[in-house]
């Protein structure tokens, strides 16, 4: 019996330090049951493991063997597959292996951005009856928990979930329409949906650090934060310091039914989702290099202080995230900026607009698109409602552009202009069967200037697919420009009912040519 207990010590023993030789295998968040994989692409799977560990992973009837490095990490990349499904995935390493069910083939997005594309399906139009019909076992949903990293971070926090009436409301309602509005009109394609956003965040927490301090332009974004880090110790000993003092002066004035003192404001650190490069770091680099085949992107309020450096700072960020994915030019769709905030009685300078003009410029990139919605903003609320509308001109603008659907994707946009006399015409591309003014009503959103800049509300005609432009205010005219204001009253369309995006025909200092 002695050596009976000797022997099953022993035999625990070097159970214990076998398993012990092997960490488990494990993989990041973004994969798990219920998972989509992008069809007719490389489909990288990585994880960690024991340095020099052999792992295998299986999918249907393709396999690959790898092993971890000396650091513990291991990759392999399955080969190109069809949509269809559903497959187990299957990784097996020394010591244990993990089986991910009820995995899909289909069409893979991220969407993100700030509060417009966080905004859920719960606070859109017609929620109830939206959320109530939302039985679509083929799309997946994958919510990234938000938080902010000072460096690049390995795992984020979100499971995958099938889209239904109880997992759905939460969910960013843009990405859902955008994603419904792909597998309605792909024949029921499964449809894998990646949210990571954050409200109130500007691009620069989206973009990673190599990028920003590669470019004169944007390295001040980094100075700035590295600055502001560096003094954070400090500055929050004497915030603490300062909230102590404040609570107890506050608690004293309640006592005296007096007005209570301000409180005071928590310094920036590095839990601030503005940190340059932050949210890249906790929100995006752990997603990479799952294959996917675009993104959606809806943001650009944060940034309309600093429009000018949006030019560089938006194509940067995209061209950014396809080196990190290192899949190529993948496809980008963004939202221009709604209509909000009150109606101009003349002609202003804009913010709001010079953003607008950054994001179109933007579309100099390959495999870009833009949805204008320009007329279905809130004065009263920067987040509209009307999600649905949002989604679907995205989803206009993937159909044609990256399935080959021939579906018109985009309003009215500038082209040219040609002076004569004492009027402009204006020409456009993507006018399709002809431009109107919505509703047959008056055409409006154009204003016109000579040289002297001032520019006045102008009269506008439709002939043919052009508008002709004049004043009586301008006997020179040299420019023109449509729906330039926060919100504009503008109302120009093509046969597609596509509102026009905005423009100037002038290139005159604006606003914020010298905000950084």
């Amino acid at each position: 019996m002695k050596r009976f207990y000797v022997l099953l010590t022993l035999t625990m023993v070097a159970a214990f330090l076998f398993t012990d030789a092997f960490a488990a295998v494990s993989t990041p968040s973004i994969f798990g049951d219920h998972m989509v994989l992008q069809q007719k692409k490389t489909l990288p799977v990585w994880g960690k493991a024991d340095p020099g560990e052999q792992v295998t992973v299986t999918l249907g009837t393709n396999s690959r063997k790898t092993q971890a490095c000396a650091e513990g990490n291991w990759r392999v990349d399955l080969p190109k597959m069809k949509a269809g499904g559903p497959y187990e995935l299957k990784i097996q390493g020394a010591g244990n292996s993990l089986l991910f069910s009820d995995v899909l083939i289909g069409e893979v997005w991220l969407g993100s951005g700030q509060s417009n594309m966080q905004w859920a399906v719960k606070d859109s139009n017609n929620a109830e009856r939206e959320i109530a019909n939302a039985h679509y076992p083929k799309i997946r949903l994958f919510y990234v928990k938000r938080t902010v990293a000072t460096s690049p971070q390995e795992d984020c926090e979100g499971e995958w979930k099938l889209c239904s009436p109880e997992t759905l409301p939460e969910f960013s309602a843009v990405l859902y329409y955008f994603g419904r509005e792909l597998h309605q009109q792909l024949d029921d394609m499964p449809m894998g949906l990646i949210h990571t956003s954050w409200g109130g965040t500007p691009a620069e927490s989206w973009t990673s650090r190599p990028m920003l301090e590669s470019d004169p332009a944007l390295v001040g974004l980094v100075n700035k934060w590295d600055k502001l880090l560096a003094e954070y110790p400090e500055a929050k000993a004497a915030y603490d310091e300062a909230l102590a003092a404040w609570e107890v002066e506050a608690e004293q004035a309640k006592a005296e039914e007096k007005e209570a003192p301000k409180k005071p404001k928590a310094p920036a650190g590095p839990e601030d989702p503005w940190l340059a490069s932050g949210l890249y770091n906790a929100m995006i680099a752990p997603l990479v290099p799952y294959a996917i085949q675009g993104a959606i992107w809806y943001q650009g309020e944060s940034n309309a202080n600093r429009a000018y450096q949006y030019r560089t700072l938006f194509p940067a960020m995209i061209t950014d995230w396809r080196n990190s994915w290192g899949q190529g030019d993948f496809p980008f769709h963004f939202v221009q900026l709604a209509n909000f905030t009150d109606i101009n009685e003349e002609p202003v300078e804009s913010d709001w607009a010079e953003l607008r003009e950054a994001q179109t410029m933007t579309l100099a990139l390959r495999k870009t698109g833009m949805a204008t919605i320009i007329d279905i903003g809130e004065a009263k609320d920067i987040h509209p409602r009307n999600k649905q509308d949002v989604g679907k001109r995205l989803a206009l603008n993937a159909l044609a552009k990256d399935y080959g659907k021939r579906v018109p994707f985009s309003g009215p946009m500038y082209k040219s202009m040609r002076v004569r006399k004492n009027e402009i015409t204006i020409n456009f591309t993507h006018t399709y069967g002809g431009i109107s003014a919505r509703d047959g009503e008056k055409l409006t959103g154009f204003a016109i200037a000579g040289a002297d800049k001032k520019f006045v509300w102008a009269d506008a005609v439709i002939k043919g697919k052009t508008v002709v432009v004049s004043s009586p205010e301008v006997d020179e005219p040299v420019a023109v420009r449509y729906a330039w204001s926060h919100n504009p009253v503008c109302n120009l369309i093509n046969s597609e009912a596509l509102p026009a995006s905005p423009f100037r025909t002038d290139d005159w200092p604006g606003l914020t040519d010298n905000n950084e």
